[in-house]
Order: structure tokens, then C-alpha cells, then sequence
């Protein structure tokens, strides 16, 4: 079994434009004094990281961990979750997506998706700078328009999506594996992989690619009302990155998980910060450990209700208590007599 690595925490929904939160000199000194030793970068906001620059010079990265280490904390693994959707988009979704690009291939998807699958490159050679071993995204989506079978799909849509999902990620997934870098893909609504079942048909369409793996995170399970325990069971094995966020599902006579439209803090479903909700994370971390998961436990804050300086403040100290320093002895060690074949042959009698 192996100790999870951690607090750490994801910087994205921290940034901001006041001191500490605008800096990541500044932001990473306010996070290593409320206790987190790592730190997830968010690679779309050039505060935090020139990703052209880490993709083309080791010195520019060493040069950065050194500023980090000096600080107190370490790079978890950067995120790409901007850019990964972006390598799949449906039409519906152009116009709120494109924010999310650089302003040049804006309201021209082509070169949208070429800018994306660039970015992801520069990902790859990036994280391989700094020495990581798993990166963090989002799939991108061009089924979510038609989650629900109704009207009646067309008979071999759903292959046809992810068939054209393999086929743009099968040579980015080639480029993380020349660098030696997993890939985790957060399972999340909006995107094409949002649970078991889509995961393993991406898997299915990228050839069972060993870089293609999973940023567990159980909040966008509990929404969806799906078993975050037993997953844990069935994907352990592909769980490279593990963000650890709380949520909390409350159905009433009047919505569920659908939640009628409603803003985040009046949905059925809405995240919570740590503590505030209802996912079981001491079964979580003690699951991760006994599958020998030795990677980082990331805070990612998303909160309808509390505020972002209070849920990390919160945050650091709860994933440590959480945090499992694994056994390396049985506990029932004191009452072993020792043993050898002909030992064992004499107690079977033999």
C-alpha cells in the first residue's frame, strides 16, 4: 500500500485580481501558509505559467520549481481543462466555448481546435519539464447534446462521437506517452466521458492507450448518483490524479438530478466545500490506499454557499487529517508463531 501525497490544492478558482490571488508567487506563499505542500496549475492563465515557454525550455522549469520549493510547496501536476475541451466541441456549444481560446481562432472552430490540440502538446512536453507524472483535463464533448435518448437517437451516432473522440486524442495521448506522462481526464457532465461507461468507450476508441486515465473526483458523481466507492473498485487501476471536492445530492418532490434549471445554490445537486457535504472520504482515502494510489489528494473549491478564503483555509488541514500514513506491519504481527514448509506440513497435518 502506499501514503497518498498531500494537501495540496488547484489554483483556478483562486485566481483573482487583489493581491495574494494575482500573482502565483503571491498565491502560492498564501497556500503554503495555510499548510498545502503542492500546488495544480492551471495552464490557460499566463499569471500562473507561460506553457509555450515550459514546453521549450527545462531551464525556464527548473528555474520555476526552484521559486516554488523556495516558497514552501510543489507542482502537483498542471491542468489543461480549458484547452481539453476545446478539442471537441458541438456546434451548440461554439459561442459559450470560445472564451475559452486565445482571441485570434475565436468564431472559427477549425483553428480552435488545431489552437487546443497545440496547447495539449505543449502540455505533454511541459509536464515532462517538470518531472510529473500525471496531467489533469477534460475530455471535450460532441454527444452531450444528446445525453438523454430522446428524440430517438440515430442509429450509430453514439459510435460515430466517440470514434471522432479517439481519433483527436489518440496522437495527443502518444505525445504524453513519449513524455512519460499519464493523462487524467476528470469524469464530468458537459463532457463526452462523465462516468464508467463513457470512460471505457474512449477507451475502447483510443485502443486501450495506457496514458488514458482518470482525475478521480467524486463530487461529479454524487450529482449523477453514481457509486464513487465501488468505481474506485472497478478504475483503480487508471485513477492517476485525484481531486478531493465535496458534494451533496437532495432530491425533493420537485427536482432531482436534472434541478430544473435552477442556479447552484438552489439545485438538488450542488457542491459543497470540505466537511459541508456528503461524500465519504475517509472510505475514499482509505480505498486509494489499499489500491496503492501514491499520487496527490488536490483540493478543487467549489462552493455555493461558503466562501473561497474560508473553504481552503478549511481545506488543507481536513485532507490532512484524511490522509492515511499506510501500515508496514499486520496488526496482529504480536501473535505470529513463525513458520516454515515442514512447520505448515505438521499443522496440516501432514
Amino acid at each position: 500500500m502506499k501514503t497518498i501525497k498531500g494537501p495540496a490544492i488547484f489554483l483556478a478558482q483562486f485566481m483573482g485580481d487583489e493581491a495574494p490571488f494575482n500573482s502565483l508567487d503571491t498565491i502560492a506563499a498564501y497556500m503554503a501558509d495555510l499548510g498545502y505542500k503542492g500546488i495544480q496549475i492551471p495552464t490557460w492563465d499566463p499569471r500562473c505559467i507561460d506553457l509555450k515557454t515550459a514546453a521549450e525550455s527545462k531551464t525556464y522549469c527548473d528555474e520555476y520549481k526552484g521559486k516554488l520549493a523556495d516558497i514552501g510547496v510543489e507542482v502537483t501536476e498542471l491542468s489543461s481543462h480549458l484547452q481539453g475541451q476545446l478539442v471537441a466541441v458541438h456546434p451548440a456549444y461554439d459561442p459559450m466555448f470560445d472564451g475559452f481560446a486565445a482571441p485570434e481562432v475565436r468564431n472559427n472552430p477549425a483553428a480552435r481546435t488545431e489552437w487546443a490540440v497545440q496547447q495539449m502538446m505543449w502540455a505533454a512536453k511541459a509536464s515532462q519539464n517538470m518531472g510529473l507524472k500525471s496531467h489533469v483535463t477534460f475530455s471535450g464533448a460532441l454527444l452531450w447534446p444528446f445525453l438523454y435518448p430522446w428524440p430517438q437517437r440515430p442509429a450509430g451516432l453514439v459510435e460515430t462521437g466517440f470514434k471522432e473522440l479517439g481519433k483527436r486524442w489518440t496522437p495527443i495521448l502518444n505525445a504524453f506517452d513519449e513524455a512519460g506522462v499519464n493523462v487524467g481526464y476528470e469524469l464530468h457532465p458537459g463532457e463526452d466521458l462523465h462516468d464508467g461507461i463513457t470512460f471505457e468507450m474512449f477507451l475502447e476508441a483510443v485502443g486501450n492507450h495506457p496514458r488514458a486515465g482518470i482525475n478521480y473526483d467524486p463530487s461529479h458523481f454524487v450529482l449523477q448518483q453514481l457509486d464513487y466507492l465501488q468505481f474506485i473498485d472497478f478504475y483503480h487501476e487508471r485513477i492517476f490524479a485525484y481531486h478531493v471536492k465535496d458534494a451533496e445530492f437532495n432530491p425533493t418532490g420537485k427536482q432531482g438530478v436534472y434541478s430544473g434549471f435552477q442556479g447552484w445554490a438552489d439545485r438538488a445537486g450542488r457542491f459543497r466545500s470540505l466537511g459541508d457535504g456528503q461524500v465519504d472520504f475517509s472510505g475514499i482515502f482509505s480505498k486509494l490506499s489499499q489500491y496503492n494510489y501514491d499520487g496527490w489528494a488536490v483540493l478543487e473549491w467549489e462552493c455555493c454557499i461558503k466562501s473561497p478564503v474560508q473553504g481552503a483555509a478549511e481545506g488543507a488541514p481536513f485532507i490532512a487529517d484524511h490522509i492515511i500514513q499506510v501500515t508496514e506491519k499486520a496488526f496482529d504481527d504480536f501473535a505470529g508463531t513463525g513458520a516454515d514448509e515442514a512447520f505448515n506440513r505438521k499443522v496440516l497435518g501432514l
